[in-house]
């Protein structure tokens, strides 16, 4: 077999791997890792040595490797678990609480991801290409997160209507990014103060079919 033939068939071979879905071990070690990367890498940037991530998760080096050959494996694996677990808060908080209380929990739940991107920033904005798919990925997870929570609350009157989405996503980012040097508590003030002016001038709540 040529060297090119065996790697189209290792190419293969991991794509095929990637679409089974886990052991539930293997699901575990897998969080564990990203767990683990995510505070490591918040507190020794994304250069940190495997070696740390892997005995903070508790697991060793191979198992690591094996589930995040090349740094950058781990590095987009963490970005979209966090981009994952904040868009799937919308909808449980949207069942939980009335539509303007859950709209605002997620703006904090959505801030508080803010945070957490920071600690990867040095390597999201390196110009290596095996992140060019998370600006993308963003988008498709959270935006559709976010209007949903917002249709709901401009269909009770609790919100203004003159803004999309993604607008929104974008200026909390930056909220959350000039806020970068101050305490936690300044940043969810921030928010709070930011989601108090999205009631200001909201009409009446639509009419519903009886």
């Amino acid at each position: 077999m040529s060297n090119e033939t065996a790697g189209h068939g290792d190419d293969a071979g991991h794509e095929a791997a990637k679409a089974r879905p886990l052991r539930a071990d293997a699901q575990r070690n897998t969080d564990a890792l990203l767990e683990a990367a995510l505070a490591v890498f918040a507190t020794s940037g994304v250069d940190a040595p495997v070696r740390e991530i892997a005995l903070k998760a508790g697991v060793g080096v191979g198992t690591l490797y094996r589930h995040f050959p090349q740094r950058s494996d781990l590095i987009v694996g963490v970005f979209q678990h966090e981009v994952d677990a904040c868009a799937d808060a919308a909808p449980l908080l949207a069942a939980a609480h009335p539509p303007g209380e859950a709209l605002a929990r997620w703006m904090q739940r959505y801030a508080t991801f803010i945070a957490t991107k920071r600690g990867l920033a040095t390597a999201l904005h390196s110009g290596d290409p095996a992140f060019d798919s998370l600006p993308a990925y963003f988008r498709q997870r959270l935006e559709p997160a976010l209007r949903g929570l917002l249709e709901s609350a401009t269909a009770v009157g609790e919100i203004r209507t003159d803004f999309a989405a993604e607008e929104l996503l974008s200026a909390v980012a930056s909220l959350c990014m000039h806020a970068c040097n101050q305490a936690p508590e300044h940043t969810r003030r921030m928010v709070t103060l930011l989601v108090d002016g999205l009631r200001y001038g909201a009409g009446p709540a639509m009419n519903t079919p009886s």
